[in-house]
C-alpha cells in the first residue's frame, strides 16, 4: 500500500513514466522530497528498486507496467495529482522501438491522464523534436509531442538539449572513447552545436512546470548558459581527463557508414540516425522560453563535469594536450 504522504493535509500522489532512467531518478527524488507519494510505472520493478530509499517508508513505489497496454497505463496514473512522461530511447532494439515508444506511448499516457482527471501532465521530449525530421529519434519525439497535445491539451513540454550528469550518455561515452582509442572521431568536421543542460535542472524544470500554473500549454526549450560545437567538447573532455589523441574530421558518409556498423554491436556507440542528428544544431532556439522562464538558472558545464569525469582521467602527470 502506498505511503500516505500528507502535505498540506492532503495526500498528493505522482506517477512517473520512466523513472527509473537518466533523468527519472533526479525527477523521482523532487517529488519524494516535495512529498508526493511517488508511482514509478516500468517494465521491470524489480531494476527500479533503487530508487525507493529516495523517499520515506513506503513513500516511493515502483510499479508494473506496459505502457503498449492502455489499462495498465490507466492503473499507473489512476488518482494521481500529476504525471511526467519520460518515456525515450536512444537507439532501437528488439521490442523497443521508436514508434512506439516516443510516438504512441506518449500518447497513451496523455490520453489515460485526462481520462483519470490527472492535474498536471510533464512530457520531457527533445530539442530537435519535428515530425517532418529525416532522423526517426526527432520524428518520433515530434510525433509524441503532439499525441501529448492533442490527449491533454494543458500538457507542459521540455525539450532539452543534451542532457549531462554523472550518469550521462555523452561526456562519459566520449571520455571511455578516449582512454581506449588514440584516435577521436570528428563526425562531420566536429562543427555541430550543442548547449547542453545539467540533469538536475531539467528535474528542476519539471517540478516548476508541474507547479507553475504559466507553464501549462506551453513548450520549454531547455539548454546550459553555454553553446559548444563537437570539437570544443571533445577538446574539453580531453584536457579534463589529461590526455592526448587526435582528433580526426570524419565526412557524413564515412560516418553513415561507421553507424552502420556500430548497430551490430549490443550497446551501439553510434547509429545512423545519430548521425543524421548530427547534421543539425542541437540549441534552443530564439525567443524559445527556457529555464529562465521556469524562474531557474542553469548550471555550467565547468562546474557539474570534471567531478565524474575524474574516474577516467590518465594517471600520472596532467596533460592537457589535444592534437589537431
Amino acid at each position: 500500500m502506498e505511503a500516505q504522504a500528507m502535505l498540506g493535509g492532503a495526500v498528493r500522489v505522482a506517477t512517473v513514466f520512466g523513472g527509473s532512467g537518466f533523468i527519472g531518478r533526479y525527477v523521482v527524488k523532487r517529488l519524494a522530497a516535495a512529498g508526493y507519494v511517488v508511482r514509478v510505472a516500468v517494465r521491470d520493478p524489480e531494476a527500479a528498486l533503487f530508487l525507493k530509499p529516495m523517499g520515506g517508508v513506503g513513500q516511493v513505489a515502483p510499479l508494473r507496467c506496459d505502457i503498449a497496454v492502455p489499462a495498465q497505463v490507466a492503473a499507473a496514473v489512476g488518482g494521481a495529482s500529476v504525471v511526467a512522461s519520460l518515456v525515450g530511447i536512444l537507439y532501437e532494439r528488439r521490442g523497443n522501438r521508436f514508434d512506439s515508444i516516443q510516438a504512441e506511448a506518449p500518447g497513451s499516457i496523455a490520453r489515460e491522464a485526462a481520462s483519470a482527471g490527472v492535474g498536471r501532465l510533464v512530457h520531457v521530449s527533445a530539442i530537435g523534436a519535428d515530425p517532418a525530421s529525416d532522423s526517426a529519434y526527432a520524428r518520433t519525439k515530434g510525433l509524441g509531442e503532439a499525441a501529448v497535445l492533442a490527449g491533454f491539451p494543458s500538457a507542459t513540454i521540455l525539450r532539452p538539449s543534451v542532457v549531462f550528469g554523472p550518469e550521462d550518455a555523452f561526456f562519459n561515452r566520449f571520455a571511455a572513447m578516449a582512454a581506449l582509442s588514440p584516435v577521436l572521431p570528428l563526425i562531420g568536421g566536429g562543427r555541430t552545436r550543442f548547449q547542453p543542460v545539467y540533469v538536475g535542472d531539467v528535474a528542476d524544470a519539471v517540478m516548476a512546470a508541474l507547479e507553475r500554473a504559466d507553464a501549462e500549454g506551453r513548450t520549454f526549450e531547455l539548454g546550459g548558459p553555454k553553446v559548444y560545437n563537437f570539437r570544443e567538447i571533445l577538446e574539453y573532455i580531453l584536457q579534463v581527463t589529461g590526455r592526448r589523441r587526435l582528433l580526426v574530421p570524419l565526412g557524413w558518409g564515412l560516418a553513415m557508414l561507421q553507424g552502420r556498423l556500430c548497430e551490430l554491436l549490443p550497446v551501439p556507440p553510434l547509429t545512423r540516425d545519430q548521425v543524421l542528428l548530427l547534421k543539425h544544431d542541437n540549441v534552443v532556439a530564439a525567443g524559445a522560453p527556457g529555464l529562465a522562464a521556469l524562474g531557474l538558472e542553469p548550471r555550467a558545464v565547468e562546474a557539474i563535469v570534471p567531478g565524474y569525469l575524474a574516474r577516467y582521467r590518465r594517471a600520472g602527470p596532467r596533460r592537457d594536450m589535444v592534437m589537431a
